[in-house]
């Protein structure tokens, strides 16, 4: 027993070791809250508790699973098999399995996902003959989810005026008679989705009190995982359960809590001494994942929280590297000193790709990340996420791209058609399949030479596959008359794509959207670039931004033990930890989020997802944002984040507000060098290359352009010429840009200007 708590500090070991009554137990970042958890139900067990009077709730299947197997490293597997230990979820169905006939459920019930679920809102909708571009079933079924958070029944839904309010105002007012249907035909059906699993268990615990009394008696111990996270549903479960004798044990950290958006309440665990009179509290202060620096930094941006509770973080490991700062004119630029500071770490400091996390606020993005470490041949992993070619959305609407120039493509067609939904079901499309495949042709091809009847479908289906293709083919003929951004943008809109998924206001439906906000910028940004590398007056086509994705995204299968660089969002890097971390896109608007700012307690909320971004770091921690990036094909300019003027100046390698009136030199970017294929690129000069426009800028005669010249460049910046071709009257220059690399240009549309003979 001894030996295992001598493994504790002080602080740990009192929150193990004193167990009776209410324990609040504030966990810092990498303060060992695991272990403190893990140790307490092995001093419990310990103690001569009995392993089924203990119930001990988790977030996730693997943290039940880990902290269950090293607990029975320490006290003997045989004392853990009784455990009642897992997720929320898992321990309310086993319960609600052994009472399910108090309820009217069979003990089988079913268990729906979140894709049974919307197929169901989806019958719901059709059924009562409710317009699916309207009532949309994402969008309804997170209204349901939402209410069912918040032990909001279909009846009480019904009777709800502040809710039939929302709903009429957001043109949805039969809402409710949606969750009615839906609630009864999950009853007829014998399931029961996610959120029914709290739902349910608190009507339970609520109506049946000899069953409360039961479970009460059961877990004379109870310990909660992450209580900074729980929802209404959960905290009432809780309460109810941990009545009268309040053996009740939190863990958690309000600096973390940053999943409102999941209906979590940071009131849950700011309110446990009201809910707990009398509770003990324990404060787990001491980082052993961070450096000085990181933790201190990160002290200096939570301490301007108001709602908060009071706690100090220290880390007696070494001073460490103080917060790394990059500046970039474009979020290209951002990308590429991102990933070139990965690649130069990577190789001086032998460090594996496996310790360097990427973290964005938004999935939208990655993609530019994505594209700077394909460049430089550096593997990565997309962490809780799709390759931003490869989401649903974007392979939506790079199907129609495809489809309008190649309309025997029927991969992409059987994928357009179906986005936005037209009713063409799964039996028509089987039934034109093969009939394609039988004549040897292409689906587009075959609905056009054979009739519907020979093909096997109905005439309402057939009207619908012909109206489609008859899209398709003015579609396709439009597709010289104007540059691929505005002839992308024309087919978003023209084949509904751009209103289906501007329609869902869900948290998933604006990512997506976001998601087809930042393809755009990708297109704009090709078209730009390759008009300013050609200097052709010729429209940009489609067919050459197609070529230039497939390329991209046509990797090769890379072996899953290869170490990679990991991007993610922050919500999906906590709980993690990386030796190198870059915290990019930190401006306003995008971090914190435009719809934040009108809310203190939304930007409270935005600071804590901050915080939790600088402290997955171990040894070094970068902030990154760019000056101008694309926002809908147009270049758009924010402010740094009002997030970085939290970190006290003394934590960061540069002041952040000193950089607006002059320029700072960087000391890991100076190291920073470049192999071009012809020469040694110069040193960059800062490490962010914060470039206002160039003010009153005047391209010097192309005949004046020479070998060797310093020049710069309204768009790449400064740069050197390696080489002039002679050409007649199309000369090019082939010049190494400081942070865009090796262009080859046009002189007579390059609009250059002299800075050093």
């Amino acid at each position: 027993m001894e030996s295992f708590l001598d493994a504790l500090n002080p602080a740990q070991h009192d929150a193990v070791v004193n167990y009776q009554g209410p324990s609040l137990i504030i966990a810092g970042a990498g303060s060992g809250k695991t272990r403190v958890l893990t140790y307490r139900i092995a001093y419990l067990l310990a103690q001569g508790v009995a392993p089924y009077n203990i119930l001990a709730l988790t977030f996730t299947n693997k943290a039940a699973n880990e902290m269950k197997a090293r607990i029975g490293q320490l006290v003997g597997v045989d004392k853990t098999r009784r455990l009642w230990m897992g997720t929320f979820h898992a321990i309310f169905a086993r319960i609600l399995r052994s009472e399910a006939e108090h309820l009217g459920f069979p003990s089988s019930f079913s268990i729906y996902d979140t894709t049974d679920s919307k197929s169901v809102v989806k019958s719901c909708i059709k059924e009562l003959g409710l317009d699916e571009k309207v009532y949309k079933p994402s969008s309804i079924f997170g209204r349901i989810s939402m209410a069912k958070n918040n032990l909001i029944t279909a009846a009480a839904y019904a009777s709800n005026a502040r809710l039939l309010a929302d709903d009429a105002a957001m043109r949805c007012p039969r809402t409710n008679e949606v969750y009615r249907l839906y609630a009864q035909k999950c009853r007829l059906s014998g399931a029961m989705d996610f959120d029914d699993l709290l739902l349910t268990t608190n009507i339970l615990l609520r109506d049946f009190p000899d069953v409360l009394d039961k479970y009460r008696r059961y877990f004379r111990h109870i310990l909660v995982d992450e209580y900074q996270d729980t929802n209404y549903a959960q905290y009432l479960i809780v309460k109810r359960l941990a009545d009268p004798e309040q053996n009740v044990s939190v863990v958690g950290d309000d600096a973390q809590s940053i999943y409102s958006f999941r209906v979590a309440r940071i009131e849950n665990i700011l309110n446990f001494k009201n809910d707990y009179p009398g509770y003990k509290e324990y404060r787990l202060e001491e980082n052993y994942r961070s450096t000085q620096n990181i933790v201190n930094a990160a002290n200096s941006v939570i301490e301007k929280n108001q709602m908060r509770l009071k706690k100090t973080c220290f880390s007696r490991a070494a001073a460490g590297e103080k917060i790394g700062v990059i500046r970039a004119y474009t979020d290209q630029e951002e990308a590429f000193m991102v990933t070139s500071a990965i690649a130069q770490r990577a190789r001086e400091e032998q460090e594996s790709y496996d310790e360097f996390a990427i973290l964005y606020r938004t999935n939208a993005q990655s993609r530019v990340f994505e594209e700077a470490l394909r460049r430089k041949n550096i593997p990565y992993k997309i962490y809780g996420g799709l390759s931003f070619y490869q989401r649903a959305e974007i392979k939506d609407m790079i199907a129609y791209l495809r489809l309008v120039t190649n309309p025997n493509d029927s991969e992409a067609f059987k994928r357009a058609v179906q986005v936005p939904s037209r009713g063409i079901g799964d039996v028509t499309m089987d039934h034109l399949e093969s009939k394609a495949l039988a004549e040897e042709k292409s689906i587009y091809d075959t609905l056009h030479q054979f009739p519907a009847e020979e093909i096997g479908l109905r005439a309402p289906a057939h009207k619908r596959l012909l109206e489609f293709t008859a899209l398709i083919d003015e579609l396709s003929a439009q597709q010289f008359q104007c540059d691929a951004y505005e002839y992308a943008m024309n087919v978003a809109k023209r084949s509904g794509l751009l209103a289906e998924y501007n329609a869902d206001k869900t948290p998933e439906g604006v990512a997506r959207y976001e998601n087809i906000e930042e393809f755009f910028n990708s297109v704009k940004e090709f078209v730009v670039t390759r008009k300013e590398e050609t200097g052709e007056d010729e429209p940009v086509t489609i067919h050459e931004y197609l070529e230039n994705v497939a390329l991209l995204t046509d990797m090769d299968r890379e072996k899953e033990s290869e170490p990679k660089v990991s991007l993610m969002t922050v919500h999906s890097a906590k709980g993690l930890e990386f030796r190198h971390v870059f915290v990019v896109g930190m401006e306003e608007s995008l971090f914190p989020g435009s719809m934040s700012v009108y809310s203190q307690d939304d930007i409270e909320e935005e600071r804590r997802l901050f915080y939790v971004a600088l402290t997955r770091a171990k040894h070094k921690a970068t902030v990154s944002f760019a000056q101008s990036r694309y926002n809908w094909g147009k270049q758009t300019s924010n402010p740094p984040s009002r997030f970085l003027d939290d970190i006290d100046d003394k934590y960061l390698e540069t002041s952040i507000s000193a950089d607006k009136c002059r320029e700072d030199e960087s000391r890991y970017v100076q190291k920073q060098r470049e192999q071009t294929g012809y020469e040694q690129r110069p040193v960059r000069r800062t490490a962010t290359l914060n470039r206002p426009p160039i003010p009153n800028f005047r391209p010097d005669d192309p005949a004046l352009i020479k070998e060797g010249m310093t020049i710069e460049h309204e768009r790449f910046g400064r740069g050197v010429v390696r080489r002039i071709e002679d050409a007649g009257s199309n000369v090019k220059a082939l010049v190494d840009f400081e942070t865009e690399g090796a262009k080859t240009l046009l002189l007579k549309f390059a609009r250059l200007r002299i800075v050093a003979q």
